[in-house]
């Protein structure tokens, strides 16, 4: 069965719990990373724990062939209150982790290649330091897809917009809910069928994008 790695993924109710299910479902073998309380450990904001994750995984199930990127690190601050410590914690974990586990995931893939997936989100104003070094994975995504390609690589960045995990009130689920022309929030299991058909072979031919899947949240108008 082919491997794939998904960080972030200790909260049960969260999109990374929504991509396990399915991609189990599909036949593969699913290995899992956080801080606490998943299969491997790992501390993203330090320089060595991504390489030491894809060694751990690696050495437990073998080549991995597809990496979900679902890990951040979020505190909420704005222009005025960022310090330069929380900036610097913010882009160690989403950004510059993103780049070391992506560099090693495709040091270890085989003749078949394999595919990234990393989540995003346009949320900046008010989330300066989270919106930020995600518009850095954003752009480091998009480079792998053209560096990595010719090893068989592709490399997306999906922007899933508010998935109701648990962390909304009842007053911003309705507002969330009137601001989405489907009608409806956004559920871990509509991330987890985008993220399946991406790293699969069929998928794979769609690189290099920043994918909305957020029943037209985001749409431009």
């Amino acid at each position: 069965m082919p491997v794939a790695l998904i960080t972030g993924a200790a909260r049960a109710n969260s999109i990374a719990a929504g991509i396990i299910s399915r991609l189990r479902a599909a036949g593969w073998t699913v290995a899992t990373s956080d801080l606490h309380d998943a299969e491997h450990t790992a501390d993203l904001s330090t320089a060595e724990g991504p390489d030491a994750l894809i060694a751990e995984v690696t050495a437990t199930h073998g080549t991995i062939s597809a990496l979900i990127l679902s890990h951040a690190h979020d505190v909420e601050s704005g222009i005025l209150d960022t310090t330069a410590e929380s900036f610097d914690l913010h882009v160690a974990v989403n950004a510059r982790a993103s780049l070391l586990l992506i560099a090693a995931f495709a040091r270890q893939v085989g003749d078949e290649g394999g595919a990234i997936v990393a989540l995003t989100s346009d949320h900046v104003t008010g989330n300066l330091p989270y919106g930020a070094s995600k518009g850095a994975l954003d752009r480091l995504v998009i480079s792998a897809a053209r560096e990595l390609g010719p090893r068989g690589i592709s490399a997306n960045v999906l922007n899933p917009g508010p998935i109701d995990t648990g962390w909304m009130d009842d007053a911003t689920r309705t507002q969330l809910r009137e601001m989405t022309p489907l009608g409806r929030l956004g559920r871990p299991a509509d991330v987890a069928a985008v993220v399946e058909f991406l790293v699969s072979d069929e998928g794979r031919w769609i690189s290099g994008q920043l994918l909305k899947a957020d029943g037209a949240f985001g749409a431009d108008f």
